[in-house]
């Protein structure tokens, strides 16, 4: 059984059987820390029963600057998962999806449109995963990972951004059934 609560800063050194999967992101401590500063609600853990981190979640709460109201990028209010992980020998016990879950309730608390979150196109799992919880490709950001996971030959690998609609978007305005087809560079994401 996992036990679920906030990120503290004596952490960053129990996360390292989260963050030897290849597929997860791996940050500077400092990143880490920023998160922790700026969002503490959003940075959750989950810990087996000898304290463990088997999981993590960091997210935060957004909007993108006002200058940009308004270009065709704009995003209003919303959370955004910057990372979620589970340790190897922790998947398919539902904890990412408990993380996830917490996440979104955080969501609807501040009255966000939207929950998003990048992730790889070639990571099959993790978007069959966010599909199964109601998340729903908005966008494909072309060569957003500086590197490819699985082919060693490529530059780069595209991103898919994903969204999940939140109580407040109840026309579900922030999200589109074909959202394969509608392209985006790096730089028009914030």
């Amino acid at each position: 059984m996992a036990n679920f609560r906030r990120f503290r800063p004596d952490d960053l050194n129990k996360l390292s059987k989260c963050n030897l999967d290849p597929l997860t992101e791996t940050y500077e401590l400092s990143f880490y820390l920023q998160y922790y500063a700026k969002w503490p609600s959003l940075f959750q853990v989950a810990e087996d029963q000898h304290g463990n981190i088997i999981g993590y979640i960091m997210g935060k709460l957004e909007s993108s600057p006002d200058v940009y109201q308004f270009s065709e990028h704009y995003l209003p209010w919303h959370a955004h998962i910057t990372a979620v992980t589970v340790a190897p020998e922790a998947r398919r016990l539902g904890i990412g999806k408990l993380l996830t879950e917490q996440l979104e309730v955080a969501a609807d608390a501040n009255d966000a449109w939207f929950v998003d979150l990048f992730v790889r196109s070639t990571n099959h799992k993790a978007i069959t995963f966010y599909k199964s919880m109601g998340y729903s490709i908005y966008r494909v950001v072309k060569d957003y990972y500086g590197d490819h996971s699985s082919d060693p030959t490529k530059d780069s690998e595209d991103a898919y951004d994903m969204r999940k609609p939140m109580k407040r978007d109840v026309k579900k305005e922030h999200i589109r059934e074909d959202g394969k087809k509608h392209e985006v560079d790096p730089s028009d994401v914030w």
